[in-house]
């Protein structure tokens, strides 16, 4: 494992209660590194998406992410783990009831932001870094689907985690739409965060090649080749 190494998964055994989705998962992610994450619906992508988020607790193998230890993490330091990692849902996940602008100020002040103007200009770097910077007196329902997932991303970069993980961020966006969130996640490791994009949307993989790791058969493999992936195979 490297300095730059931020995600590390050694001889790991993912579970769902008693169900074992994935044996022997091995692969490190670097900070800066932007990597898919593929395979069928039900191939296990989600499980360790909520390995990493610490939402299933790891019980065989040795994996640390952002420094922390996910064999030994004790229940009161999650929430720590979880600041430094941003997450991408599909389905959006924003308050309806309130403007983006409250739903952005929503986050910050339960993680401890108590100062109004730092969270003001917090909310506005945000904003403009997915290019939203003048629609934070938006409501959710005045969005388009592609901009509310902008609000999503925007959300996620909050407290300058040193992770996104993304789980299908584009499955409910049309292709142009969806190119526009793969650029803005590609931009964003590109600024030095790890960017793990769960996805089975393979036209956009063709288009925009990265590392890819393949969830199959109860294992991950990593493909070394593009040709070697059999998108036909992959699809639901």
């Amino acid at each position: 494992m490297t300095l730059d190494t931020i995600i590390s998964f050694q001889d790991c055994s993912i579970m769902q209660k008693d169900n074992l989705i994935l044996s022997d998962v091995t692969f490190t992610i670097s900070r800066g590194e932007f990597v898919y994450l593929i395979g069928r619906v039900g191939s296990g992508k989600s499980s360790v998406i909520k390995t990493i988020n610490a939402q299933i607790p790891l019980r065989a193998g040795e994996a640390t992410v952002s420094g922390y230890n996910l064999t030994s993490i004790k229940k009161s330091q999650v929430p720590f783990l979880r600041r430094k990692l941003g997450i991408v849902f599909q389905d959006f996940q924003l308050l309806t009831d309130r403007s983006v602008q409250a739903n952005l100020e929503f986050v910050l002040q339960s993680t401890g932001w108590k100062v109004k103007k730092a969270i003001d200009e917090r909310i506005g770097e945000v904003l403009e870094r997915v290019g939203l910077g003048y629609k934070g007196y938006k409501m959710p329902h005045q969005l388009s689907g592609g901009e509310q997932q902008r609000v999503v991303i925007a959300r996620a970069l909050l407290n300058d985690p040193e992770i996104i993980l993304a789980d299908e961020p584009t499955g409910n966006l049309d292709p142009e739409t969806s190119e526009g969130i793969i650029g803005i996640l590609q931009s964003i490791s590109q600024s030095g965060r790890a960017v793990v994009m769960a996805t089975h949307n393979y036209t956009l993989l063709k288009k925009f090649p990265a590392r890819t790791l393949k969830c199959c058969d109860g294992k991950i493999t990593e493909v070394d080749h593009w040709e070697e992936i059999d998108f036909d195979a992959l699809k639901d």
